[in-house]
């Protein structure tokens, strides 16, 4: 598959990291650097503008490492590009760490992975077919 994309930042465009990998690596474009306070948030621009195709979304997720070693994340992940949108990519980091986080032009900030998706057509009715689950919700088959 290709996708049409313009990259107004001097970083390297999204690349796969390895053979096997799900997500692109998106880049922070940036004047000077952000400082993110613990708890706080900043919203980080890529200078990058795609083209999906109908049917696809690009989905915006935090990178694994940078969440587990440094207590960044993406806020509302995963955040939704849809096929129509034709502004710039930009994330929501999150510092949920106790220390402050800076974050530097061209340093990998999160992940996206394009992915197919169905259109649904909501069907209203009075009742819906009774499973063995049930209403049976959050944490209802145990703690473990």
């Amino acid at each position: 598959m290709k996708i049409r994309i313009v990259n107004k930042s001097d970083n390297q465009l999204p690349a796969y990291e390895t053979d096997l990998s799900a997500g692109m690596d998106l880049r922070a474009m940036l004047d000077k650097p952000v400082a993110i306070k613990p708890l706080g948030r900043a919203l980080i621009g890529t200078g990058l503008y795609i083209e999906l195709p109908p049917g696809y979304e690009a989905q915006v997720r935090p990178r694994s490492g940078l969440a587990a070693k440094k207590g960044i994340t993406v806020l509302n992940t995963p955040g939704t590009i849809d096929a129509d949108y034709r502004g710039e990519i930009k994330v929501i980091l999150v510092n949920l760490s106790q220390e402050e986080y800076r974050v530097n032009h061209g340093d990998r900030i999160a992940q996206m992975i394009i992915s197919k998706h169905e259109r649904a057509e909501l069907e209203e009715t009075a009742s819906l077919n009774k499973t063995s689950r049930g209403e049976g919700g959050f944490g209802h088959t145990g703690s473990n």
